[in-house]
């Protein structure tokens, strides 16, 4: 059981094919990723989708099961069998969402529940939006879906020291670009390597990029990063006919496109030479939220930086530590005994 990639794709199919033991296509898991691919999902979203299925296939196939009768009640059986493999909780519960997705593509229904349930059906009422008045309305009560409960682990920002010495040890202007853009305006990863050279607006300060979900949006640049970003694109940048703005500097690949691999490589190198092993762009990410919001900026403007679709997503990424809920205290204490002052000379007058 193989995950294929089609070297030569065709409009509107998946790149990728899942290939039984037997060298067939398994129609119903390449006819869901084809659907995916239609509807435009992002080519990392169907590798992702891919391996999961890939994984539930082979546990599938060796227990001889029918995929018209799956039920929740089976895929406790999938779950042990991913425990035994240590697979983390996060991809558990996609794996499974995943599953469900198969399912409902294929026979346009939820996965039943089955006969042995871990979970209680919802209480069949919700508060309406009219919760102030009392009202409530009705919706299909349904059963908890079976997961995995997630740790949840705290990801602590980088401090200004932490910071100051991974990037001493960078020695090119596209590196600092790179950490720069992280740090100073938020970008993911997969933001940067993505970024085309026209996307790139120096004199208006700004930089166009796409994020999750094809979201489009305009970042603000830091003056901070308009020399190192002009000292890379005018010294050491290659000429080359490459549309992406960061591209590879040396070997047979010079001129380029950087790709991810070559980013996480170019930090383990950075992380080794400076000895700051926490440095990696989702953390540089984090740093630039708590720093943000150590700033004063509104959480609504945060959640437009960092191209998040809802503001739960950007409140994950905010994480004072107790050193900043300490001197946020003292702030507001000072500022209500002011108040209070300022009450109490009212009152003698």
């Amino acid at each position: 059981m193989i995950l294929d990639r089609v070297r030569q794709r065709v409009q509107g199919l998946c790149g990728y094919r899942l290939i039984s033991g037997s060298g067939q296509e398994v129609e119903e898991v390449n006819e869901f990723l084809d659907a995916l691919a239609a509807r435009g999902v992002s080519e990392r979203t169907l590798r992702t989708y891919g391996y999961c299925l890939l994984n539930f296939w082979r546990w599938f196939s060796r227990e001889d099961l029918k995929l018209e009768t799956l039920s929740e009640t089976e895929l406790l059986g999938y779950l042990r069998f991913q425990h035994a493999q240590k697979s983390a909780a996060k991809t558990i519960n996609l794996r499974l969402t995943v599953v469900r997705a198969l399912y409902l593509f294929c026979y346009g229904a939820d996965l039943p529940s089955g006969k042995r349930q871990t979970t209680r059906s919802s209480f069949p009422w919700a508060v309406g939006r009219s919760a102030d008045l009392a009202h409530l309305r009705p919706f299909r009560a349904r059963t908890q879906r079976l997961r995995v409960k997630v740790p949840r682990r705290l990801v602590v920002p980088l401090s200004p020291e932490q910071v100051k010495t991974f990037l001493q040890s960078f020695r090119t202007w596209r590196d600092l670009c790179l950490a720069g853009l992280m740090l100073l305006c938020g970008l993911r990863s997969r933001e940067l390597i993505s970024t085309r050279l026209e996307n790139l607006r120096l004199a208006e300060g700004e930089i166009r990029v796409w994020g999750k979900g094809a979201r489009e949006r305009v970042v603000p640049l830091s003056a901070q990063l308009t020399p190192p970003l002009e000292s890379y694109l005018s010294i050491e940048r290659p000429r080359s006919s490459c549309a992406e703005l960061f591209v590879q500097l040396k070997g047979p690949q010079r001129g380029n496109a950087m790709t991810a691999a070559g980013l996480r490589a170019l930090f383990r190198y950075h992380r080794r030479t400076s000895r700051v092993p926490l440095a990696n762009p989702h953390r540089f990410r984090h740093t630039f939220a708590a720093e943000m919001v150590r700033a004063g900026i509104s959480l609504p403007a945060l959640m437009k930086l960092m191209g998040h679709s809802t503001i739960h997503h950007t409140m994950l990424y905010v994480e004072l530590s107790p050193e900043d809920v300490r001197k946020e205290f003292h702030r507001a204490i000072e500022n209500l005994r002011g108040r209070q002052a300022e009450l109490r000379i009212e009152g003698n007058a």
